[in-house]
């Protein structure tokens, strides 16, 4: 039989408006709900309108565990695409109170980094995942980098280059390799992946995301993004010279005129090694 996740893509590849990055963010979203609504809620749904409001609910209060506010409203947007494209916009609520999803409130001096890293990725018994989750606590990667990752290709003179194919936006971006550690664990992803990446060979991307889903959920991290929130703190302390406001370092109101450009460069550094395009971003991970 022809699952619902095949089908819901195929919807999307057959819908090609918005951008191309916006197809394929579109094409991920639904992907993700209807593994979540099979293997998370046991829902089995034929086809692409079968879903009622219950199995809507279902995946926004999973969401609202897991994800933060901005990221529940970019995913129930999709599914309002859906909703439209098979006729049945009621099945989604139109505004987002409906479904208990609330504004998005900044609590940027409030860690949301991943406490004792090495004890939680000790717990992922598949290697290639505890691989991609060690690159992400040394060099900051997003999930899709980490696994993407061809090692033996990225590191070049004393930087890990990586390439579009493998990033958000298709943005690539370079990483600079400092600490003995961070070579080891290359070292380590090279030998285990050989001149290919952190998906094995006998699988397919999807494949491995569930493996990875059902790894790190059972290993009780399945915020991996907590890694590069504690990458950034640790760079930021690294490149200043004191901890992260988030981390308990001193807020930028008490900063002395001699630390205040530090913080500047830091932030502007942090943000390009995350591969984000906006230096405020790095509230988020390091606090203000």
């Amino acid at each position: 039989m022809i699952d619902l996740e095949y089908r819901l893509i195929q919807l999307a590849r057959r819908n090609r408006d918005g951008s191309r990055a916006t197809q394929r963010d579109r094409r991920k979203i639904l992907s993700l709900a209807a593994r979540q609504l099979r293997h998370t809620h046991h829902y089995r749904l034929p086809d692409e309108r079968s879903l009622k409001p219950k199995h809507i609910h279902a995946l926004v209060n999973h969401w609202k565990q897991t994800v933060s506010v901005p990221t529940q409203k970019n995913r129930i947007a999709v599914l309002r695409w859906w909703a439209e494209k098979v006729g049945k916009s009621n099945v989604v609520p139109r505004a987002n109170a409906e479904l208990g999803v609330g504004k998005r409130v900044y609590r940027v001096n409030v860690s949301k980094a991943t406490t004792d890293p090495d004890k939680a990725i000790r717990q992922v018994k598949d290697p290639y995942v505890a691989m991609s989750l060690r690159l992400q606590q040394c060099f900051g990667l997003r999930r899709e980098e980490a696994m993407k990752i061809r090692p033996a290709l990225a590191h070049r003179d004393g930087h890990l280059e990586l390439k579009n194919a493998w990033c958000k936006g298709g943005r690539p971006r370079s990483i600079p390799v400092l600490t003995p550690e961070q070579r080891a664990v290359l070292e380590e992803a090279k030998h285990l992946a050989g001149s290919g990446s952190l998906i094995p060979a006998h699988k397919s991307y999807k494949q491995h995301l569930n493996t990875w889903e059902y790894q790190t959920t059972k290993a009780g991290i399945s915020q991996t993004h907590g890694l590069r929130h504690a990458y950034a703190q640790q760079r930021y302390l690294e490149i200043t010279g004191w901890n992260a406001p988030a981390a308990g370092g001193p807020r930028h109101f008490e900063l002395t005129a001699e630390q205040k450009q530090p913080d500047i460069e830091a932030r502007q550094q942090i943000t390009a090694e995350l591969g984000h395009g906006r230096i405020d971003i790095t509230t988020q991970y390091l606090g203000r």
